[in-house]
This record gives C-alpha cells, sequence and structure tokens, in this order.
C-alpha cells in the first residue's frame, strides 16, 4: 500500500520540476525525501548542501551524511544565490493565511505573544528573493487561519502591495492535499487531494475559504521507481512516518 507520507514526499518532489541547476532546500523529512527524489528522476541538476558551506554529489537517505563533496559554498556564495533567485526552499508553517503569509515568530498578540517560535530567521528573505514553498504534516484550522499573528513570510497580497518583483510562492504541500496561491487575487486554491481524503475534509481543516476547482483530482501516487527510491534508497528506516503516520 503506499502511504500518505509517500505520495506527500512524491508532490513535495514535483514542486522542482523543471527546476535545473538551483540549489535545493528543506525542512522536514518528508520534504528532504521530496528534494532528494526530484534530484533522483526529473531533476538531476539540482544542487545539494549539508547546510554548512558544501556542495555534495551524492544524494543519500535523509538520516545518513554526505560524503562525496564537489564543490566550496561559502555563506557569501549562498547569499548570492538567494539574492539572485538561484534558490528554492521548502519551508515549515505554524500558521499560514489565505495568501500565503506565514508565522515563524510567535503565537498570540504581537506585544504579549502566549507562544515562542523559531522566529523569523531567513523567511523574509527567502519570499523576497527565491521560489518558495510550504510543507504542512498536520492540515488543521490551528495551521490554516484567517490572519497570521505575526508575518514572516510575506504572502501573496503584501508582495503585491509593497511591490516584490521576484515573489514566487510554489505551492503547498500537507497530510491530506496539494494548494497554490493561484486561487482570484492570489488565493489560496486547492489542486489536490491526496488519495482517501475528500475535499469537504481539506475544508474543514482549514480556517478560511479555499478556492476550490469544479473538479479537485487526486495528487499523483508515485511510481514504481520512485516507490522503490523512497524505501529502499532515501528513507530504509521509514522515518517519513513520523511526521505523516501512514494511513
Amino acid at each position: 500500500m503506499i502511504t500518505r507520507s509517500e505520495v506527500a514526499a512524491t508532490a513535495c518532489a514535483d514542486l522542482f520540476r523543471g527546476s535545473g541547476a538551483i540549489l535545493a532546500s528543506s525542512f522536514g523529512v518528508v520534504p528532504t525525501i521530496g528534494v532528494r527524489l526530484a534530484r533522483l528522476t526529473h531533476a538531476p541538476e539540482l544542487l545539494l548542501s549539508d547546510g554548512d558551506a558544501t556542495l555534495f554529489a551524492d544524494t543519500p537517505a535523509v538520516d545518513r551524511p554526505f560524503t562525496r563533496p564537489e564543490g566550496h559554498l561559502p555563506y557569501a556564495k549562498l547569499f548570492e544565490l538567494i539574492a539572485t533567485g538561484r534558490r528554492h526552499v521548502i519551508m515549515g508553517a505554524p500558521q499560514i493565511d489565505r495568501h500565503g503569509n506565514q508565522n515563524l515568530s510567535a503565537i498570540g498578540p504581537r506585544d504579549h505573544p502566549t507562544h515562542q517560535l523559531v522566529g523569523a530567521r531567513g523567511a523574509a528573505t527567502n519570499t523576497a528573493n527565491h521560489a518558495t514553498s510550504y510543507f504542512i504534516p498536520r492540515h488543521s484550522t490551528r495551521v490554516f487561519v484567517p490572519e497570521v499573528d505575526t508575518v514572516t513570510g510575506v504572502g501573496v497580497d503584501r508582495a503585491a502591495r509593497l511591490g516584490m518583483p521576484f515573489h514566487d510562492l510554489r505551492g503547498v504541500v500537507t497530510n491530506l492535499a496539494v494548494l497554490d496561491l493561484a486561487g482570484a487575487d492570489g488565493a489560496m486554491r486547492l489542486v489536490s487531494v491526496h488519495p482517501g481524503v475528500r475535499v469537504d475534509e481539506v475544508v474543514a481543516a482549514t480556517g478560511f475559504p479555499l478556492d476550490i476547482p469544479a473538479d479537485v483530482p487526486l495528487t499523483r501516487v508515485p511510481d514504481e521507481r520512485e516507490l522503490h527510491l523512497i524505501r529502499a534508497v532515501l528513507d530504509p528506516r521509514g522515518l517519513r512516518a513520523r511526521e505523516i503516520p501512514d494511513v
């Protein structure tokens, strides 16, 4: 049986179709499987780093270290890639709204937050300069909110008001569905639902109105080769099920 986590990983891989030689970055097990699956299949030119200062030629399992360095990536070069749009990152989002504004900073009122998160980090720079996508392992109204408490990653509406020419939100992959920001006025649109998920389930788990086409297809499932790569090469220990339990 193909699991929900394997469908989500394949959807993450599909975000990189046609990317060419750009730096691919990801946060989380499922997105990292997706990035590496893309490199082993339809996007072999993707650049992968250890998050430090080295590019690598090998594509190991998500819980194994890189072993074949192929280039030096000092911070000056990294920021050059970012500033020139030659990167695509899949980030997380404790909160995200209808236009793709993301909150990584804190939950609650700005002056008196109730929960501290990881902080803004590079979210604003990412969304201002290069392709950005999001991975949400638990699609719920706690995450998909009418308005984020703090904006760290810039959404379509704010980017339009601020005149951000390189703003490029590609997609949102969750445990239930794939979405994008191609709805009316840059609203979040339901692209597909994962096998076994109904459209009304996605609607109920979202805290704002979605742009829903008349015909919502099923998310593509991995083919035989992709499934082998996920299970035997990239995640033989099954860590993906910790983010999205098998169903």
